[in-house]
């Protein structure tokens, strides 16, 4: 079915080829003002301005009615299967309580992974697509998620074969990452090197021989694991065929930028704390920043230094890092605000982060992130907006009216 779409207000991040963007690049968001668009079998076929529409008889006939239309947010970071809400630890913190205090305690990610290991698979996987469809309806076209709230052989299991059942229930892009090296759990805290072991000996093979992720990741902090670690864990994971995604720089400049670059990572998340040495081994590589904002306004911590990366020539996507300690929202509407007042990217630059080089960051270019011809009809349609900063300016506000998944309302 040919289903053409009228009376687009702005049209946004029209692009006739792939490209990640970087520096000075991120700020072009072009656009078509009262443009039209054509979907056939789901995807993108033909676009242009209203004046320039073919006479030509379609199947259906959608009247945008003024709506702006852009793709769909591509989240690339997310924490998404996960047993139980850690509210109480909100409190905690509301209360004075540090993390240190709070893990002390039992809580943070040793918390989520002791409810983890006690919940049925089943269980996590009716919790964890409810999420991911409430998402959806919010405007997440495509998705990346993370193990790591297993710590165990069987529990790490567990939840990509979560990930997998929720790629197979839903018909937007989704991506699995194993976090096996989130933490170190109680029963190695002694003998962190056994646990890496664990990992590579246990783990791995059997993740590699049910194809059940798509990509290693680890945290490479300060208390957690050390740059050394990390090259451990990477390197045996390349050789199971899994590409790098690294945790870096949430806590403290820990060498995470430099260590994700020189083992060619897709993308490093978080950056809030850079330095000069840092930013200049993420400009003048292929790997690209993630910026997580959300998660630093949670913590109440330090916002990225975008202005200096983009100054240097970065290539930055924009992630929700929905998980329940340190972002309990899976909102990318809020993230692109937030984005905009904390981080100081324009809105422009928050648009392309959180579009076309978030599926960069995952890999899924040439299916979706930006207004191509061939590429999936994941679309957002809002309520009438008078220009594009007005996304990011009216935050915290429902300014999308529609959303379109592989052509189809939901």
């Amino acid at each position: 079915m040919h289903l053409l779409i009228t009376n687009i207000h702005q049209l946004l991040n029209v692009r006739e080829q792939n490209q990640l963007l970087r520096g000075k690049a991120m700020a072009d968001l072009p656009m078509i003002e009262n443009a039209f668009l054509v979907i056939h079998k789901g995807r993108i076929e033909a676009y242009g301005s209203m004046d320039a529409l073919p006479e030509k008889t379609y199947d259906a006939v959608y009247d945008a009615g003024g709506a702006t239309v852009l793709p769909t947010w591509c989240d690339s970071h997310t924490h998404l299967v996960f047993a139980i809400s850690r509210d109480q630890e909100f409190v905690d913190k509301l209360n004075g309580l540090s993390y240190a205090d709070i893990a002390a305690k039992g809580g943070g990610i040793l918390n989520s992974a002791a409810a983890l290991h006690t919940t049925p698979e089943s269980v996590l996987y009716e919790s964890a697509i409810l999420r991911l469809q409430e998402l959806i309806h919010l405007g997440t076209g495509a998705i990346e998620i993370k193990s790591g709230y297993g710590l165990t052989v069987a529990d790490e299991l567990k939840m990509l074969r979560v990930i997998q059942r929720l790629k197979a229930a839903v018909n937007i892009p989704v991506k699995a990452t194993f976090l096996g090296a989130h933490a170190i759990p109680a029963a190695y805290r002694e003998n962190k090197q056994g646990y890496i072991q664990l990992i590579i000996q246990e783990m791995l093979p059997k993740i590699a021989d049910e194809q059940l992720a798509d990509y290693m990741d680890v945290f490479c902090e300060q208390n957690f694991f050390s740059v050394a670690d990390t090259e451990i864990i990477l390197e045996a994971a390349y050789k199971f065929g899994l590409p790098a995604k690294l945790h870096a720089n949430q806590l403290a400049v820990s060498g995470g930028v430099e260590v994700g670059v020189k083992h060619k990572a897709i993308s490093v998340d978080h950056l809030e704390a850079m330095n000069e040495k840092s930013i200049h081994a993420l400009a003048t590589s292929n790997t690209i920043g993630t910026i997580l904002p959300t998660a630093a306004f949670f913590l109440r911590m330090q916002y990225a230094p975008v202005r200096k990366m983009l100054q240097k020539n970065c290539a930055l996507a924009l992630a929700s890092d929905y998980n329940p300690g340190s972002s309990p929202s899976g909102n990318m509407n809020f993230v692109v605000s937030l984005a905009c007042i904390q981080n100081e990217f324009l809105p422009e630059e928050a648009i392309n982060a959180a579009t076309i080089n978030g599926a960069f960051a995952m890999g899924i270019e040439k299916e979706v992130g930006s207004i191509t011809i061939g590429k999936k009809a994941n679309l957002i349609f809002t309520k009438p907006i008078p220009s594009v900063a007005y996304l990011p300016y009216h935050f915290g506000m429902h300014l999308i009216d529609k959303v379109m998944i592989e052509g189809n309302w939901i």
